[in-house]
């Protein structure tokens, strides 16, 4: 039986774990937000505490990083993980506080659609991350993940055509063009934690 003088830290998959599940409600949350006809801008300030612990948690790993000596992955890709996760809860964050800032009355279907969509990667994100401890399902939640990340580019691509179709005033115009990138590039961050758990899996196959 194959046994270490030095066992190595597993707590790092607990964590990250927990950012993905805080991801997964701030998710949630933004969905909640541009679910009804107006946005609940409420949202924006219960997505931003999830923001803060989720820059928490990264912190912690990190720390935990530069104290342990054997890590359950390569330092480099522990440290690129959670950046890229905490990543995804910037892009969540920054959608939520955007629509609040410009005090949008009323959402696009668009918006709403890409909402569902980011949604669906996150909670595809946090079975990925449940299945890296075991390398076993990852490939699987990463391909569905870049789906979805291709879903989320023709759902934005709709949504400007629609956009630039129905709409007359040009503020409004340059205000949800910049609402739906935002959007948008969640799903494409979430596309990078795929990335990243591809790398991983493959490195120690």
């Amino acid at each position: 039986m194959a046994f270490r003088l030095i066992p190595r830290e597993a707590r790092f998959y607990d964590d990250f774990n927990a950012l993905a599940e805080q991801i997964r409600h701030g998710a949630r949350l933004l969905l909640d937000m541009l679910e009804p006809s107006r946005p609940i801008w409420d949202k924006a300030d219960e997505i931003k505490e999830v923001e803060h612990k989720c820059d928490f948690l990264t912190h912690e790993i990190i720390q935990r990083l530069h104290r342990t000596f054997v890590t359950p992955l390569d330092r480099e890709d522990i440290h690129t993980l959670a950046r890229s996760l905490d990543d995804v809860m910037d892009a969540i964050d920054a959608s939520a506080t955007i629509v609040s800032l410009y005090h949008i009355e009323s959402v696009r279907p668009g918006a709403r659609e890409l909402a569902r969509i980011i949604l669906d990667s996150a909670e595809q994100v946090v079975h990925a991350i449940k299945a890296l401890e075991g390398r076993k399902g990852v490939a699987e939640r990463a391909v569905e993940i870049n789906r979805l990340e291709n879903e989320a580019d023709r759902a934005l691509q709709a949504a400007i055509r629609s956009l630039f179709a129905e709409e007359k005033n040009a503020i409004e115009i340059i205000k949800w063009k910049e609402i739906l990138d935002f959007l948008e590039q969640a799903t494409d961050r979430c596309e990078d934690v795929a990335n990243v758990l591809e790398g991983v899996v493959v490195k120690h196959a």
